[in-house]
C-alpha cells in the first residue's frame, strides 16, 4: 500500500533531485507520484487471482490498488538523488513498512533509458551465488559465474553505465560479500549506482565498516501516518469505503500499528468477511473478527 496523494511540492521532490544532478531535464515529463492518470470507469471485478506486485510484493487481496503516501515519494527522493549522484544508497526499516515497494516505486519512476537491474540477495549467499546473482540481474550470461574472473570483468563492463543496481534483502550479506561489492564499485570506470534494501540492512553495512563509510544515503522507510489512514485505506481497497475513522484507529492501534504488511492482511480478511455476510459493507464486528485472524507483533 502506498496511499496519501501528495500535492504539487511532493510530487516535484524526486523529478527535482534527478534534474539538480544533470540525470533528468527539468521540462522531461515523468510519471511522478501524485500525477495518477484519472481512474477509468470500474469494470467487474475478477476475483478468480490475486495478483502478485512487481518485485513479488503481494497485496492479498483483489481490487486491492497501489497508491503512494508521503512515505514512498521520500523514500523515492532518497533513492532518486543516490542513483542521479551515481552513489550508493541503504533503504531500511521495520519488516513489513513498504520498503521493497517504495524501492520499485522509485526504480519505476526513472526515465526510460536508465539501465536497473533489479535482484534479491539469496540467504546465507557465498561468492560464486553473489556473482551469479548479478549476472542474473544484469541480463550476463550465467555460464560466466564458473569463472569468478570472467565474472568480474563482465559484471565491471556492465556498471560502466549509469544506471542502478537493486539489491533487495541486502541484510543477508555478510561483511566479505559487501567487500566484494565495495571493489566494484571502487573501480574508476564505474558509474552505476548501487541501492542495498532491506530491514536490518543497516546493521549489516555496520558489520563491514568500509563499505559503510561509502554510503551516500541512508532512508528509514516511515510506517502508515495515522492521521491519513483512512484515506489511505480508502484509496487502497474499497471495502474501506464506509469505515469509521475511530474503528480504523482502533485497529491501528491494536493490531496493526502503522505495518504496511499487516494492514494489507487486515484488508484480505475483511474482504473475505464483506463478501460472505448479506450486509454489503464491513462494520465494527466484522474488523474486530478480521484482526483476531492475526497475531500481534510487540
Amino acid at each position: 500500500m502506498s496511499s496519501e496523494t501528495p500535492g504539487p511540492q511532493e510530487t516535484d521532490r524526486l523529478a527535482g533531485a534527478l534534474a539538480e544532478l544533470g540525470m533528468l531535464r527539468p521540462a522531461e515529463a515523468m510519471p511522478l507520484a501524485g500525477t495518477r492518470p484519472s481512474r477509468p470507469a470500474a469494470a467487474a471485478p475478477d476475483h478468480s487471482a490475486v495478483q502478485p506486485l512487481r518485485g513479488g510484493v503481494r497485496l492479498s487481496v483483489p481490487g486491492a490498488r497501489l497508491v503512494t503516501t508521503g512515505a514512498v515519494t521520500a523514500t523515492a527522493e532518497a533513492i532518486g538523488h543516490t542513483i542521479a549522484a551515481r552513489g550508493i544508497g541503504c533503504v531500511f526499516g521495520r519488516p513489513g513498512m513498504g520498503k521493497t515497494v517504495a524501492a520499485h516505486h522509485a526504480l519505476d519512476l526513472l526515465p526510460s533509458q536508465t539501465p536497473t537491474w533489479r535482484a534479491v540477495v539469496a540467504v546465507r549467499p557465498d561468492p560464486p551465488q553473489l556473482r551469479a546473482c548479478l549476472l542474473e540481474a544484469c541480463g550476463l550470461p550465467a555460464t560466466l559465474a564458473h569463472s569468478a574472473q570472467a565474472a568480474d570483468r563482465a559484471l565491471k563492463e556492465t556498471l560502466r553505465q549509469p544506471g542502478v543496481l537493486f539489491l533487495d534483502d541486502a541484510q543477508r550479506l555478510p561483511p566479505p560479500l559487501l567487500d566484494y561489492l565495495r571493489l566494484l564499485w571502487d573501480e574508476p570506470s564505474t558509474a552505476a549506482a548501487l541501492v542495498l534494501c532491506g530491514a536490518a540492512a543497516e546493521q549489516a553495512l555496520d558489520n563491514a565498516p568500509a563499505m559503510r563509510s561509502r554510503v551516500l544515503t541512508w532512508h528509514q522507510t516511515a510506517g502508515l501516518q495515522p492521521d491519513r489512514l483512512t484515506e489511505t485505506l480508502t484509496e487502497f481497497h474499497d471495502v474501506w469505503a464506509d469505515a469509521e475513522p475511530a474503528d480504523i484507529a482502533w485497529a491501528d492501534s491494536a493490531v496493526a500499528r502503522g505495518n504496511f504488511r499487516t494492514w494489507a492482511k487486515i484488508t484480505s480478511h475483511l474482504y473475505a468477511l464483506v463478501r460472505r455476510s448479506p450486509r454489503p459493507q464491513m462494520d465494527r464486528p466484522m474488523l474486530e473478527q478480521a484482526c483476531a485472524r492475526l497475531r500481534t507483533y510487540p
